[in-house]
């Protein structure tokens, strides 16, 4: 009977678990971590801040399913891992074998290095604990500032207004997500929040938080201007957690260096999900990606691997849907702007990948809400950001994916005034014969 062992209790981990279970009936799984909640998507903290869901619906299993994988679970502390013994090393010292292991410990959020940023009422959002945290302190709160970019910011951003909290935004840029918006985009993202009340302050950065009694009251920024707020919320980054990988002497770089087969550089250690550095098809370089999508996905080819199933996994074109400032917003393949002043490296619900500066022509569409931006290279589409009317998103990843040959439509799509109108007809016209 085989044994394995699992670091981690998120979607990699999980989509791992249940592959091994259908593929090795008779193995033995463990799931070890220290998270005291479990398995639950991060991706709906944002609606719970909002009250657009409640708690309950964070948690996508039940006891019934954990009992229907037969894993057993352990909540505790990896402390080190010996690759030449095939052993873990626990918080508690006591010690797990195993024959296969895999390494799905995620990521977390960078922290503001500034004074006073551990004052309480500043917070982060890297889990379910501190989306409680903030909730709580939203009911005596009155003022708060949000710092940081890309997604999370403006979750916490529209997390707080829902909680009627007066809300000032600071850029240290001169507008939101510039490494992947372009200024059109990130103008009617901050035009939209405006309309709801939010203060943005462009090109300011703080330079410390003041309190009383271990309390927040304001910060101070690089000019000294100071700003009142009793709740300060940052989301400049996160980090993958590969001190366990690294401590044991495995390649990492910003995160776990693996190959196509999830393999790290210690025999029979895998990674997936956050913390996996995986060489991306389009650039040939090895990059994160923080999407869930890709998480279950290379969790899953991972336990394929380890189970003896010789399983390649590449990287697809990153693709996220997601919402910015209640506008629909679907962002595909290479979009990049260039560098972004407001994270630092990658965020979550993030592709590096999005940020690599394509060798194409952008062609653009846009009226009040509704916008797209496609970027077409010498010959198939590389990239798009689809704005509030999400029809075209999909058919839009089918050709990106696919690296389909536009050159029938290319002129036309130049020319014309209504490039969306084009693009949707040739991807109907190449369903079509796909399909013969």
């Amino acid at each position: 009977m085989r044994r394995y062992l699992i670091v981690g209790s998120g979607v990699a981990g999980v989509s791992a678990a249940q592959t091994l279970r259908r593929l090795d009936p008779a193995g033995e799984v463990t799931m070890v971590s220290y998270d005291p909640f479990g398995y639950y998507s991060r991706p709906g903290l944002a609606y719970y801040l909002t009250n657009e869901i409640g708690e309950k619906q964070l948690f996508p299993f039940q006891e019934k399913d954990w009992q229907a994988l037969k894993i057993r679970r352990l909540r505790a502390w990896v402390s080190r891992l010996h690759p030449a013994e095939h052993r873990l090393e626990l918080s508690d010292g006591a010690s797990l074998v195993y024959d296969r292991l895999l390494l799905a410990t995620g990521s977390q959020a960078l922290p503001l290095g500034i004074p006073g940023a551990d004052l309480e009422g500043v917070v982060k959002l890297d889990d379910l604990a501190d989306a409680r945290r903030i909730l709580n302190l939203c009911k005596r709160a009155r003022r708060a500032i949000v710092i940081g970019g890309a997604i999370t910011a403006l979750e916490l951003v529209e997390g707080l207004r829902a909680c009627r909290l007066q809300v000032t935004y600071l850029l240290r840029g001169s507008r939101y997500w510039s490494g992947v918006l372009d200024e059109t985009e990130a103008r009617l993202v901050e035009r939209r929040l405006a309309e709801e009340g939010v203060h943005i302050l462009p090109h300011t950065e703080l330079a410390a938080f003041q309190g009383q009694r271990g309390r927040l009251t304001g910060a101070v920024t690089t000019t000294g201007q100071h700003i009142p707020c009793d709740l300060a919320a940052a989301a400049i980054g996160i980090a993958p957690r590969k001190e366990l990988a690294a401590a044991a002497g495995l390649r990492t770089e910003r995160g776990i260096l693996v190959n196509d087969y999830l393999e790290t550089s210690a025999p029979d250690i895998y990674a997936a999900g956050d913390v996996a550095q995986i060489v991306d098809p389009l650039t040939g370089e090895a990059a994160l990606d923080t999407l869930w999508g890709p998480a279950r996905r290379s969790g899953a080819a991972a336990a394929q691997n380890m189970a003896g199933e010789a399983a390649r996994y590449l990287k697809q074109v990153p693709f996220n849907v997601t919402r910015l400032a209640g506008l629909p917003v679907t962002i595909i393949g290479r979009v990049g702007q260039g560098a972004d002043q407001d994270v630092a490296g990658i965020v979550r619900g993030d592709s590096e990948t999005w940020r690599q500066l394509p060798n194409a022509i952008i062609v653009e569409q846009s009226y009040e809400v509704n916008r797209l931006r496609l970027l077409v290279g010498e010959r198939a589409l590389v990239g798009a950001v689809v704005m509030g009317d999400q029809t075209l998103s999909r058919p839009i990843y089918e050709l990106v994916r696919g690296g389909v040959d536009l050159s029938s439509c290319r002129e036309a799509l130049f020319s014309s005034p209504r490039p969306a109108e084009v693009i949707g007809e040739f991807w109907r016209s190449w369903r079509a014969q796909s399909e013969t």
